[in-house]
């Protein structure tokens, strides 16, 4: 029989002879070897791996406890299909990439595995799998970023496949996503809120246009103003002026601080407007006779007039109760970032009323036709045009249901009103009540003066110079102030009033001048419109109502500079408001109001009483010009002797530098048109269209050239939209 291999082998090795004290067990020629003892294990096997120094094949059967401590996020396993499958069992592995080299005296380091080369445990796949490793928990040290290695490229030339100079270069991380700024922000909201608001404001005119249609400009129509202003100007005296400087900044406050976020302090505030509001509005239907007399001794004094503007005013009156609702339900959609629907639903209201003045003048005729006045009108005609205004106010504040339920808030009457914060803004609504009663006698008094005024000029043959001319023209020239001043406003007022909690003096004055420097690019051009083409925007308007409209334009720009000291001081006193502080504006509506009388006073004495609300129109705008240079000091010492001024007053002494010959140009070319065309509806159109025009054109050349950096900012974000 063969020797073994084994044997045969050895001795030709230079095993150990016979007989030359081999060692018990060796195997000696010509013997059969006594069998081994049984391994442990498979010896097929046994030695796998014993040629793989690092021990990478598999971590979990060579240290199950570092294999449960590794950490997996710092280093995650590969993809599948970058790691070398296991090949057959009984198969030499290959020799390594990094073994030992007898000419190489310092042994090049081997490279740390980026993670397990085997599949992930319990069927888990490697590239929807997220670990939290020891690392993140316990010492961050995956935030800590490895050095790099200065001697890398002294071995790089040793490794087993070389680096292209790409695999050399450092990857850089992606940069991360940076959040919207904050002008972007408030450019959205203020654009959502513009959009309403002109949709309100178009449909406003047109309901305007209707009403003057229906019942004309003059004394009967003054009568259903004084009727249906007395809601406003009562809502605003007991609440409307504290939910809108005093109440929000609290809610925002509540829906910062508490746990339910404010959704408890909005239903208290909701059920105690609605409870006061109930009240106030029965004791006012009851009392219309002395609101009436209040507000018009001259209407008082005839009986016709009077009884229909009893009629109105107990129509009307109700309407303050929704009116308060819509307004807390809006500023509770406001503080929860939703803009929009307090500036949409008031254009149901504007169709309401459009409708029911479109049924008047469907039943009875327009008023170039009809005649009708308070001697003339029906019973059912005033009952028809009353619950229509009723109607348009109720569809109005009920619509603001269905944006509360998206926005995740739900109406509830609580009655828990002590001990909730409701008290301290009661404390401070108080400054705010006599800020809107000084408001309000001024304009009793100016509503006095013009109704006695336009009374007397239509018998003098000069319709539409009362109250109604004047509220007309108020509203055609508010139409910026609303879509421009108060959209941006709005969206900016919960922001300043955060940063005035945080005691953030500098960023509430950046939003100020941002709200002022914003606002300004089209207030100001708006404001020298005004004055240049006033008379083709009201004849265009109200040509339905007879020869008042050319009245009306006459009022219409003497309001027109007014405006911008009007819309800086509404921008100014949202500051005093940010900080609770409801004294200074109070204090300064007493100067705007006492100026305002004043001047309207001596409008009404000194002047013939077809020019007399004309002058009362440019008084309004000289009280706000005298209020905003008291405002604008105490702001500035409120906020520690910085107010952005010369930046502020940079952009608007350009802005009116550019618009003083555009004014100019577009003025002359309005009344060229008018005296070659006429001024009836087509001749007012034209020149309208004309004086637009040439404005436009005058005012972005010369714009262009005194490099007006918000006018070239608005003119970009512009010209981006049109492009895409």
């Amino acid at each position: 029989m063969n020797a073994p291999y084994d044997g045969d082998r050895a001795q030709g090795t230079g095993g150990p002879a016979p007989g030359q004290g081999a060692a018990p067990g060796t195997p000696v020629p010509g013997q059969v070897p006594a069998p081994a003892p049984a391994p442990d294990h498979d010896p097929y096997v046994q030695d796998a791996y014993d040629y793989d120094p690092y021990r990478s094949q598999d971590l979990s059967a060579q240290d199950p406890v570092t294999e449960v401590l590794y950490d997996r996020a710092s280093h995650p396993p590969p993809p599948p299909g970058t790691f070398q499958e296991p090949g057959p069992l009984y198969a030499a592995p290959s020799a390594p990439s990094y073994a030992p080299d007898p000419r190489v005296w310092a042994q090049t380091p081997p490279p740390e595995p980026d993670g397990p080369s085997r599949h992930l445990p319990y069927g888990d796949h490697a590239t929807t799998t997220q670990f939290v490793g020891v690392d993140s928990l316990v010492t961050n040290a995956v935030d800590q970023q490895p050095a790099p290695d200065a001697f890398a490229h002294l071995y790089r030339d040793q490794e087993a496949a070389p680096r292209t100079p790409a695999e050399d270069a450092p990857v850089a991380a992606p940069a991360p996503a940076k959040p919207a700024g904050r002008a972007a922000g408030l450019l959205k909201s203020s654009a959502l809120m513009a959009a309403g608001t002109i949709v309100s404001r178009i449909t406003g005119f047109l309901r305007t246009l209707v009403i003057a249609g229906a019942i004309g400009v003059g004394t009967f129509n003054d009568t259903y103003q004084i009727a249906n202003t007395l809601p406003t100007m009562i809502y605003v005296l007991v609440g409307g002026g504290a939910l809108n400087a005093v109440f929000i900044p609290q809610l925002v406050r509540a829906m910062k601080n508490d746990s339910d976020g404010g959704q408890a302090y909005a239903n208290r505030l909701l059920t105690l407007v609605v409870v006061l509001l109930a009240g106030i509005t029965t004791i006012c239907v009851l009392a219309a006779p002395v609101f009436i007399t209040m507000m018009s001794p001259k209407i008082a004094s005839d009986p016709q007039q009077m009884d229909v503007a009893v009629a109105f005013a107990r129509y009307c009156l109700p309407t303050m109760f929704f009116m308060g609702v819509h307004v807390v339900l809006g500023q509770i959609l406001n503080a929860r970032g939703r803009f929009g629907a307090m500036m949409w639903t008031p254009v149901l209201n504007n169709i309401v009323v459009i409708a029911t003045f479109g049924a008047f003048i469907f039943a009875f005729g327009g008023f170039t036709t009809s005649g009708v006045n308070a001697s003339t009108v029906t019973p059912e005609g005033v009952r028809l045009l009353g619950l229509g205004t009723l109607l348009g106010l109720t569809v109005q504040a009920l619509a603001m249901l269905p944006y509360l339920r998206d926005a995740g808030f739900t109406p509830r009457l609580r009655f828990d009103w002590k001990g909730h914060g409701l008290g301290k803004a009661a404390r401070l609504a108080k400054w705010t009540f006599f800020f809107v009663l000084a408001n309000q006698i001024g304009l009793v008094v100016v509503t006095q003066l013009a109704t006695w005024a336009g009374s007397v000029a239509e018998k003098q043959g000069h319709p539409g110079t009362g109250i109604t001319a004047y509220n007309y023209a108020l509203l055609l020239w508010q139409m910026p102030q609303a879509i421009i001043t108060v959209s941006v406003m709005t969206a900016v007022l919960p922001r300043i009033s955060r940063s005035a909690h945080d005691g953030d003096a500098a960023a509430v004055r950046d939003d100020i001048s941002y709200g002022l420097r914003t606002s300004a690019v089209a207030i100001v051009p708006c404001a020298f419109a005004f004055l240049a083409l006033g008379v083709p925007m009201a004849t265009l308007l109200y040509a339905g109502s007879g020869a008042g409209a050319q009245n009306i334009g006459y009022v219409l720009m003497a309001f027109g500079l007014g405006l911008i000291p009007y819309s800086v001081q509404y921008v100014v006193l949202r500051g005093f408001y940010a900080y609770e502080d409801t004294r200074t504006p109070f204090y300064n509506t007493v100067i705007v109001a006492a100026v305002n009388a004043a001047g309207s006073a001596a409008s009404f004495f000194l002047l013939p009483a077809r020019w007399a609300v004309v002058g009362m129109a440019a008084a309004y705008g000289l009280g706000y010009a005298v209020g905003v240079g008291v405002a604008w000091r105490r702001l500035k010492t409120r906020l520690g002797g910085d107010l952005d001024g010369a930046h502020v007053m940079r952009t608007y002494a350009r802005l009116t530098g550019a618009c003083v010959p555009a004014a100019a140009v577009a003025g002359a070319s309005a009344y060229g048109v008018t005296q070659w065309l006429g001024g009836g509806v087509g001749g007012s159109a034209a020149a309208l269209v004309a004086g637009a025009i040439a404005l436009a054109a005058v005012f972005l050349i010369a714009a262009k050239r005194m490099r007006i950096d918000e006018l070239n900012a608005m003119v970009g974000m512009v010209r981006g939209r049109l492009g895409r």
